[in-house]
């Protein structure tokens, strides 16, 4: 068994390589030919005179350019660096290692090619604005790392405004793989999930959406206590009373929660809580062992800010929880949105979607859970990883599947052909990163 200090060490090592690694790269992702380039002629083909013909098909026919174009596979990442991880406020361009590292999964796990787009704004009118001029040519927009309560008119405003999926991930990503994991959890310990009380520690984009989804999912709203920075959330909370237009969600919350009016703050929360869903601010101590103490038998902890938990992992099971989840891939249960935006987005764009429902993120949810449950549940093992090759063609399968029952869908396929071609898409991605290492083009990094 690891001592403290050991434990602590390779929690820190990711850090230290990344300081290293990155400027050897300088960045994370390019940009590479799709197309054979046989001699200089071919120029004449893929761009002057050959390239008008395909350029009037599409002024004809918009949605030609799926077909001509890589539109489709093609995806735009859009952030304004105000809440970058764990970080806070730091800005477009202190962001771009997120998002290129957003990128790089997208390709790698998903086989989607995924362009960081930095903002110089925190206008919320600019940035929407922005977005929709981008839609002709995207097959799909991520947002990401966007402070709320701005995050959340971005989102609505964009939905309906476009006709390719606009998706936040730090909302509906965080939402989907955090209900899978608690699914999985929940069939470990043999509680239900509408018998649980849980408390949701923290009521920005990822909690509030993860409400969404508790509550689409049958879960009792009653025996849920949420909290924010000020304390728990209820019916007397006078600020957001005051303020219910703009913080419509959490006074949703306030309204449709807490029946018996817990008071307080993160301690009184979490006592007998069945389950805690934190996603706060980046710890350790956000969250005291004491605390985790006071929850029910069996108790289920997921610390899922970045880039350290709210409470180390070994604290919280010390203090009695059964099962731990964090956001990191160096602990067991790794509760990360990389479990789900490369599939969804696989599913989307293969069926040409217009939209992603909530009911699409509930679909690619069960189909997580549904690959934990193949693989084998365990205290330690209530999600697949991202080692698990077929996770994210599964996940794109249902996604796609569930976008055509819904009509959002601009084309229709079985379940084995979206299953068939995520896979082929996603392996092409990794077989291409594969060569470029293999033959040095992608340089090798030095010894450990």
């Amino acid at each position: 068994m690891a001592t403290r200090e050991e434990l602590l060490q390779q929690a820190a090592r990711p850090t230290a390589e990344s300081l290293n690694l990155h400027p050897l790269y300088k960045g994370k992702v390019q940009i590479l030919p799709k197309c054979p380039v046989r001699g200089m002629d071919d120029f004449s083909i893929w761009y002057t005179p050959g390239v008008a013909a395909p350029c009037k098909l599409i002024q004809a026919n918009p949605d030609a350019a799926y077909e001509y174009t890589n539109k489709g596979n093609c995806i735009a990442i859009v952030s304004d660096g105000t809440r970058v991880l764990g970080l806070g406020d730091i800005g477009p361009a202190a962001g771009m290692p997120v998002m290129e590292g957003k990128a790089l999964l997208f390709k790698y796990l998903g086989g989607v090619d995924a362009i960081p787009l930095c903002l110089d704004t925190k206008d919320p009118d600019e940035l929407i604005r922005f977005v929709r001029a981008l839609g002709p040519s995207f097959g799909g927009i991520n947002l990401e790392d966007i402070s709320q309560p701005k995050c959340f008119r971005i989102l609505d405003s964009l939905r309906p405004a476009m006709n390719i999926p606009v998706w936040h991930d730090d909302q509906q990503g965080s939402a989907t793989v955090l209900l899978a994991a608690l699914l999985g959890a929940l069939r470990v310990v043999g509680k239900e999930l509408r018998a649980v009380r849980i408390a949701l520690i923290g009521t920005g984009a990822a909690n509030v959406a993860v409400y969404r989804l508790l509550k689409a999912s049958g879960a009792n709203l009653t025996s849920i206590v949420a909290c924010d920075t000020t304390g728990t959330l209820h019916r007397d909370r006078r600020d957001l009373a005051a303020r219910k237009e703009e913080f419509a969600d959490k006074w949703r919350i306030c309204t449709e929660t807490n029946a018996t009016r817990v008071t307080g703050a993160i301690a009184e929360a979490l006592r007998d809580a069945d389950v805690c869903i934190a996603f706060t601010r980046s710890g350790p101590g956000v969250i005291q062992p004491s605390w985790i103490k006071s929850m029910a038998k069996d108790a289920i902890v997921f610390a899922c800010a970045n880039p350290v938990p709210e409470i180390w992992p070994w604290e919280a099971q010390e203090a009695g929880a059964r099962i731990v989840g964090t956001g990191r891939s160096d602990f067991p249960n790794q509760v990360n949105n990389s479990l789900v935006f490369p599939g969804i987005f696989r599913g989307v764009l293969d069926v040409r979607a217009r939209t992603i429902s909530d009911t699409m993120a509930l679909a690619a949810a069960a189909e997580l859970a549904h690959c934990a449950e193949a693989r084998g549940l365990g205290t330690g093992s209530i999600l697949p990883t991202m080692d698990d090759a077929d996770v994210a063609a599964r996940v794109a399968a249902a996604t796609g599947m569930q976008a055509q029952s819904e009509g959002v869908a601009r084309l229709s396929m079985c379940r084995d052909e979206l299953l068939a071609m995520a896979a082929a898409k996603i392996a092409n991605a990794r077989q291409a990163t594969a060569l470029l290492m293999r033959e040095k083009l992608i340089a090798p990094p030095p010894a450990r």
